[in-house]
């Protein structure tokens, strides 16, 4: 009896929490920003609803920053942990996430950029592709996301860096000089650097500068931006192009890249996990989610 009593004492005892001090710090962070930015946007909940709409993003994010897009680890993690002590069930869980607008999920990145651009000082951005690779290229006849005969070829690209080609979705990223994310697109894979940048709103201040590579390189637009929105696009060129950059320019870029390619380095990590989605939609959806997680924690 006394040890069946022992063992009840110790079931009631609060369990001690494991947790990093640094996850914790991010499952805060996370849940705070959205429940701020739905705050500033007017946004009600129904008054029996058991969850939050901003602890139904959090769960989100959080599984995009910590546990590669798994929305049923996170869900289950803050759960048991005592994150979010009224989560709802897996079914239940998935239909309040569908009912967020995406419109929702971009105001929320847009007012993040805006925030990274009012305290980038400088200046000056950055953009370049990432890869996403939905499945290997010898998979690709066998693919349901993007079916090889209703969606063509044209999601087959090829990555320069590891210099092989693969099936999926190209994501274009601007971000500050200090590696915040300002803008974010996705294309199939085979679509141009220089084309993805021209779908950018380049919403950026007058005076600003863009470091690009050297696909990137498009005389005509690069007149077009600098005189209708004094927007000076730096790609990276040869010496005996025929718009040599002056070399005071040229130093600027090549030092401004290396400080900006760790940052791609890092996002093409986020980016490059693999992620379960069984639509299209959904996997566009959480390669957005990833880049709205590095926001965040940027």
């Amino acid at each position: 009896m006394q040890e069946q009593d022992t063992q009840k004492q110790d079931n009631q005892r609060p369990q001690i929490s494991t947790t990093p001090v640094s996850m914790t710090t991010q499952i805060i962070t996370i849940y705070c920003a959205c429940d701020d930015f739905l705050q500033a946007t007017g946004w009600r909940d129904d008054v029996q609803a058991q969850m939050s709409t901003a602890e139904v993003m959090t769960v989100s994010l959080v599984a995009a920053a910590i546990f590669d897009g798994n929305q049923e680890k996170s869900r289950r993690f803050l759960k048991e942990h005592g994150y979010i002590p009224t989560m709802l069930s897996k079914s239940q869980f998935n239909r309040r996430w569908h009912a967020i607008p995406e419109v929702l999920w971009q105001e929320m990145l847009w007012v993040l950029g805006q925030a990274a651009k009012n305290t980038n000082s400088e200046g000056v951005y950055a953009v370049d592709s990432v890869p996403i690779p939905v499945c290997h290229n010898i998979r690709i006849r066998r693919s349901h996301l993007y079916p090889l005969r209703k969606w063509g070829k044209e999601y087959r690209g090829y990555c320069a860096s590891k210099k092989s080609y693969y099936y999926g979705l190209k994501g274009h990223l601007l971000i500050t000089a200090d590696g915040r994310p300002v803008e974010f697109i996705l294309t199939p894979a085979s679509t141009a650097d220089i084309v993805g940048f021209r779908k950018l709103d380049l919403d950026l201040p007058a005076n600003s500068y863009v470091m690009a590579d050297a696909a990137y390189t498009d005389y005509e637009y690069e007149d077009l931006l600098h005189e209708d929105d004094q927007i000076t696009l730096l790609a990276d060129r040869k010496c005996n192009s025929k718009r040599p950059h002056a070399p005071h320019l040229r130093y600027i870029c090549q030092s401004y890249r290396k400080r900006i390619e760790t940052t791609f380095s890092t996002i093409t990590q986020w980016l490059g996990r693999k992620l379960h989605a069984v639509t299209p939609q959904g996997e566009e959806l959480k390669v957005f989610l990833t880049v709205l997680a590095f926001a965040l924690l940027a």
